[in-house]
């Protein structure tokens, strides 16, 4: 999911491996798992912890690893290289990635729970700042990490008030680096998602505009690596693993108050942070539609069109979903 807050509680700019062995108890129905260690991608949504106090891994006779990863285009990369088996990221790394010939699935998808109150990205102004409207932006320095979620919202906000990607400066920083910037005045605006938003805003940022449809569908989805998927005993796994994940997230929609603890504690944001954070990064993990489909497909002529992504992309031909049309957790 695009709820990342590796690049400011731990100042991750690379992928920095942490390891939380799922319980070894047998799995009667796959003694062929027994042995197997799967690497899960993550952006510090909490599903560490959720995992465990969820009890969703209780059975499992293969082991897991969490690797932590600031933003999505290195998780993407890291799927590739076969370095993880399966993560999570917004809705442009899958596109960048394919642009670039990855060797990567999409093989799920997470939406918001409820997509009128819950918003993928935000585009900010510091405190005081003369920029009011998007126009205003002509001219201007915007902060984004290319091949976010957060770039393609930014594309399609400028080109709402009739702007193009000529008429921006963008600033290609990670989380991190980018948060330091707008502090520091060095960029006039910032394209981001949670928890970095609260936290700004908190300091006296003002919030430019918010993601939501049309400009933004808040979609998320799950990325396998081909070498996983290729192997017909790890995909078997994987495909486990994605539907224990799922119950995972409902485990945490269901308790909210533990899914901010865990927050707290993997992150070290405060309680004040995680109230704004959590409630706004609720997932379900569902089957990738032709519907969603369709809209990546959008989203990739549009970044292609704009020249942020290096030739054309078929959605469809990313796709290899691993759940079935009517998976629910509900």
């Amino acid at each position: 999911m695009k709820f990342s807050t590796a690049s400011l509680a731990v100042g991750l700019l690379a992928l920095t491996a942490c390891t939380s062995a799922a319980a070894e108890k047998p799995h009667g129905d796959h003694p062929e798992w027994n042995g197997l260690t799967l690497t899960v991608g993550q952006q510090a949504s909490g599903i560490v912890t959720l995992a465990k106090e969820s009890g969703a891994f209780d059975d499992t006779s293969y082991k897991v690893k969490w690797a932590l990863f600031p933003y999505g285009p290195p998780l993407v990369a890291a799927a590739s290289a076969g370095q993880v088996d399966i993560g999570d990221v917004g809705d442009v790394p899958p596109v960048n990635g394919a642009a670039k010939d990855l060797g990567f699935k999409v093989v799920a998808a997470e939406q918001p729970v409820d997509p009128k109150t819950q918003a993928g990205e935000y585009l900010l102004v510091p405190k005081g700042s003369p920029i009011k409207t998007l126009a205003d932006l002509r001219g201007r320095s915007v902060s984004v990490p290319f091949g976010s979620a957060a770039h393609g919202f930014l594309l399609n906000a400028i080109e709402s008030a009739g702007l193009s990607a000529k008429d921006i400066k963008f600033v290609n920083l990670p989380p991190g680096p980018a948060a330091a910037a707008f502090d520091s005045g060095k960029v006039d605006a910032w394209a981001i998602w949670q928890p970095q938003a609260a936290i700004e805003k908190a300091r006296g940022a003002q919030v430019l505009l918010v993601g939501r449809p049309p400009i933004d569908y808040d979609t998320g989805f799950y990325v396998a690596s081909d070498k996983s998927l290729h192997d017909p005993v790890r995909r078997a796994a994987v495909t486990d693993l994605l539907e224990r994940l799922a119950r995972a997230y409902q485990w945490g929609d269901d308790h909210i108050a533990q899914w901010r603890k865990a927050v707290e504690k993997e992150t070290q944001v405060p309680p004040a942070i995680s109230a704004i954070t959590v409630p706004n990064g609720r997932i379900k993990v569902r089957y990738v539609t032709a519907q969603l489909v369709a809209a990546e497909q959008k989203l990739a002529d549009n970044l292609y069109a704009s020249g942020q992504i290096p030739k054309k992309v078929d959605a469809s031909k990313i796709v290899d979903n691993l759940l079935t049309p009517n998976f629910t957790t509900e």
